[in-house]
């Protein structure tokens, strides 16, 4: 564990919490540990915490019953997603009746289509306003040659997010960010991303809960996304080393967590004293 005495101080003051998901509150399907005591720990003392991923394949209603087989209980309302962070940008540029094509799981091309009027279209026939890429499990090639098209015929391309590997019991296995790239290559075009480093998720976590980026401190392990969202917002950042980033990695990031802990037990200890 790495702290100083002013952030163990602004720590315990802190308003609300942003954790990130995969590699913070679990790693595929099976939970680590100390998930519950936390989030137990914060409630007690009032304080609202968000669950924010870069993570497109499933639903806030999916995360909730995933955590609940792990034995964690969360509310929908508290899981902001990057697909849904999507679905408000294509909103603001395009308008709530975009044509969209998607590339990624069943649950992504959902929330995008919950409580808006934006229908899919296929590239080949039909002009799309965005082309919006997710982590797909199922992809071929016949995907990536829509999607191709979309953009080379003008579509906005918009990245759920960029991470170019994923956390699971397996290790780490390729992400959202490896497809992400392969489409950026054969287009020429650089996507617009949705998720952590960008400010998207964690504004829309901050808003939802009422509380400053300046109060609110940011959970995560990955260096190059969350810990740089949160700098770059101005929260208290905190690198968990249950996931992808280790401390060997802090040479080659920008990015510089006030606090490392080993798992969510130390940071317990750590805010309660």
């Amino acid at each position: 564990m790495t702290v100083v005495s002013r952030d163990v101080a602004r720590l315990r003051a802190g308003k609300a919490w942003i954790f990130d998901m995969d590699g913070v509150l679990y790693r595929g399907d099976t939970a680590l540990p100390g998930v519950d005591a936390i989030f137990t720990a914060l409630t007690r003392r009032g304080i609202p915490f968000a669950l924010a991923t870069n993570n497109s394949m499933a639903s806030p209603e999916q995360y909730v019953g995933k955590l609940a087989k792990m034995g964690t209980t969360v509310d929908a309302g508290a899981i902001v997603t990057s697909a849904m962070a999507t679905r408000d940008y294509i909103t603001a540029t395009h308008g709530p009746r975009a044509k969209l094509f998607v590339i990624g799981m069943p649950a992504l091309t959902e929330q995008l289509l919950t409580g808006t009027g934006f229908s899919i279209v296929d590239p080949l026939t039909e002009k799309a306003d965005a082309m919006v890429m997710g982590l797909d499990r199922e992809i071929t090639y016949d995907k990536l040659l829509r999607g191709h098209r979309a953009v080379l015929d003008g579509a906005s391309f918009v990245a759920t997010n960029a991470d170019v590997t994923l956390p699971t019991e397996l290790g780490l296995v390729p992400g959202c960010g490896a497809l992400v790239a392969a489409m950026a290559a054969s287009t020429g075009v650089t996507p617009v991303v949705m998720g952590k480093p960008e400010a998207h998720l964690l504004d829309a976590s901050t808003t939802r809960m009422g509380i400053g980026p300046v109060d609110t401190v940011m959970v995560g392990d990955r260096l190059d996304t969350d810990i740089q969202a949160g700098n770059t917002a101005g929260m208290l950042t905190i690198l968990v080393l249950t996931g992808v980033s280790t401390r060997d990695d802090l040479p080659r990031f920008a990015a510089r967590p006030d606090i490392i802990c080993d798992d969510l037990p130390a940071l317990q200890m750590l805010l309660e004293g």
